[in-house]
């Protein structure tokens, strides 16, 4: 029953779930706290000093009577105390920052190993907030929290301990007193969840507008979207302070009351003390030391609603991090998985369906083999699930149904690590780190040699362009390469490409968003690329699709065309004839009008 009782308590469910991250320096976080023991009882000490001195100097007006050392223990006290008190600061310090150090590294390490899935279904505020904002608040102001309670809670102790002593009957006044006085505190999780969860849900807002200013900020500016931006993040800043004045209503009445009670205490403690005082029952001493721990002891405890408050946040936010942690990655390595050394033989997708949402299929029956060394240009209208096909083969997500096979092993059967090594991906948009254009090449091959390094720069048209920079390839290009032009981005995910030199490569629309000049570098880039690679292309690029070994035209989701281009073209009213036939008519008009355009005077 009393296992059943620790289990279920929100105070030691948190703390058994932070204590792997306390654990490498748990006596430093179990000494800070253990020091607040003799901070709070030496509060008594004090109270307990007044007593002889008020009996024997000020009512019994015999100051030779009284201890010569008395005031010199006094400040001896206090000077320990706050020795401790020192002690206690830096070790609850220490331990906090390094307890939110290693929770921080273990949510950043579970933020790297979540599927694609994940962030398809999360947003950047949620990021931010439950990955950076939510650690803080678990971690840092803990330890100093929980360090004040037991602090508090001592001091409480032991000031009851005084005024036992010197009066059991005005004792009994201050317990009934002390109880009603915390009660409140009782209920400060409940009246704070729900207001705490509706503020985080604004909080991500509020960083996502952040981010879309930041990553927006052209399309904001060529749009005039300046005032619908500030009002959505007004309202979200109403929402934040109404959300803050209903706690403030919920609790903020917890401290008067509690001083009202605490009021309503010492009255009844003056009043009867007084009484006993006259019966004799205790001294002028008695009195005035009970008075003095009495107003001591509630002291703390008048804190003790901010403090509770404070680790009920620190609480609800381990809670938020705990359900992070949990969260298991959907694509994993499965048991006895072995590593790929290569392609040998084919790729084939074999009745491979897949849906993003449950019942709605973005891909049916997919089945289709590429041999090593062979192109295959996945084809179709936008939508159809071209996209969907390449990100199967690094298994960014899993077939719900047939499976996908390299050289006749299921991918699932094969270790992630081994199977992404033997796969390059050019994006349409690829992503750049912050930093400069030499480590953005060589996150292809951390360990690549400069002679590596030299001929991928070369092979992807970058040579010119590193050359003519003052610090070559360590010049910096800033956040997600914002200082380059778009091929220029794209030819660094080639140059990456070329120095990983995996047997597989994935060509993912890599010069559909460029302008033809562009495009001709690149494909340039891309066809170097490609030598001796088995390759999958999503392109638009006639040539490209052309000179493909096999070309697969995905409609709707299902394989409706499969052959080479001869093969293709040559059925009647075929769905990859017409659509042929259309980018052909629009890239002779558009070099008809680039060739006029040339040729007149204003050319």
């Amino acid at each position: 029953m009393l296992f059943s009782a620790l289990k279920n308590n929100h105070f030691v469910v948190n703390y058994m779930r932070m204590w792997p991250y306390v654990k490498p320096f748990w006596f430093a976080a179990l000494l800070s706290l253990l020091v607040g023991i003799p901070i709070g009882a030496l509060d008594s000490a004090v109270a307990l000093f007044l007593k002889p001195y008020t009996d024997l100097v000020i009512v019994g007006n015999n100051a030779g009577q009284a201890p010569w050392y008395l005031p010199f223990l006094i400040v001896g006290f206090t000077v320990v105390q706050g020795l401790l008190i020192f002690a206690s600061s830096y070790l609850s310090a220490y331990a906090g920052g390094r307890l939110n150090k290693n929770v921080q590294y273990t949510m950043y390490e579970k933020l790297l190993t979540l599927d694609p899935e994940y962030y398809d279904k999360q947003n950047s505020g949620v990021i931010l907030m439950r990955f950076a904002s939510d650690s803080a608040t678990a971690c840092n102001g803990l330890l100093h929290n929980l360090k004040n309670l037991v602090t508090r809670v001592c001091s409480t102790l032991a000031l009851l301990c005084v005024l036992i002593y010197t009066s059991w009957q005005l004792a009994i006044i201050a317990v009934v007193i002390l109880g009603i006085t915390v009660a409140p505190l009782t209920m400060v999780r409940r009246l704070l969840k729900k207001i705490v969860k509706k503020q985080v849900e604004i909080g991500q807002k509020v960083n996502i507008n952040y981010n879309e200013t930041y990553a927006g900020n052209r399309t904001i500016l060529a749009y005039n979207l300046q005032e619908t931006q500030l009002g959505g993040f007004k309202e979200h800043l109403e929402n934040i302070f109404n959300l803050g004045m209903k706690m403030t209503k919920r609790t903020a009445w917890i401290s008067p009351f509690m001083h009202f009670a605490v009021s309503v205490g010492v009255s009844l403690t003056i009043a009867y003390g007084s009484w006993l005082i006259v019966q004799g029952d205790i001294t002028s001493g008695d009195f005035v030391a009970f008075l003095a721990a009495l107003l001591m002891m509630y002291t703390p405890i008048k804190a003790l609603g901010g403090t509770i408050t404070n680790i009920q946040q620190g609480f609800l936010a381990i809670e938020r991090l705990h359900e992070i942690l949990e969260t298991e990655p959907k694509i994993t390595d499965r048991e006895n998985a072995r590593s790929l050394d290569g392609l040998h033989s084919d790729i084939s997708f074999n009745n491979v369906t897949f849906a993003y949402t449950e019942n709605k299929p973005v891909l049916k029956n997919i089945s289709f083999t590429v041999h090593k060394n062979e192109s295959l240009a996945l084809v179709g209208n936008s939508g159809g699930g071209k996209s969907t096909i390449v990100s199967l083969l690094p298994r960014f997500y899993d077939v719900l149904e047939g499976s996908v096979t390299i050289d006749g092993t299921d991918i699932r059967d094969l270790k992630i690590k081994s199977l992404r090594e033997n796969i390059s991906v050019v994006f349409q948009d690829n992503f750049l780190f912050n930093g400069t254009l030499r480590e953005n090449i060589m996150y292809g091959k951390q360990n690549a040699s400069e002679e590596e390094l030299r001929r991928a720069v070369k092979s992807a048209y970058l040579d010119d362009f590193a050359a003519g920079l003052e610090n070559g390839l360590d010049t910096e290009i800033g956040e997600r390469g914002m200082l380059l032009s778009g091929g220029q981005k794209q030819r660094v995910a080639i140059a990456r490409a070329f120095l990983r030199n995996a047997p597989i490569l994935i060509l993912d629309e890599a010069t559909s968003a460029l302008d033809n000049k562009s495009e001709a570098i690149v494909q340039q880039a891309i066809e170097n690329l490609m030598k001796n690679k088995t390759v999958i292309i999503i392109a638009h690029r006639l040539s490209t699709i052309k000179n493909a070994d096999k070309i697969a035209f995905i409609q709707e989701g299902e394989l409706a065309e499969f052959g080479t281009h001869d093969r293709l073209m040559a059925k009647p009213n075929g769905l990859y004839k017409q659509l042929y036939e259309l980018q052909f008519k629009k890239d002779s008009r558009a070099r008809s009008a680039e060739m006029n355009k040339e040729q007149s005077p204003a050319g």
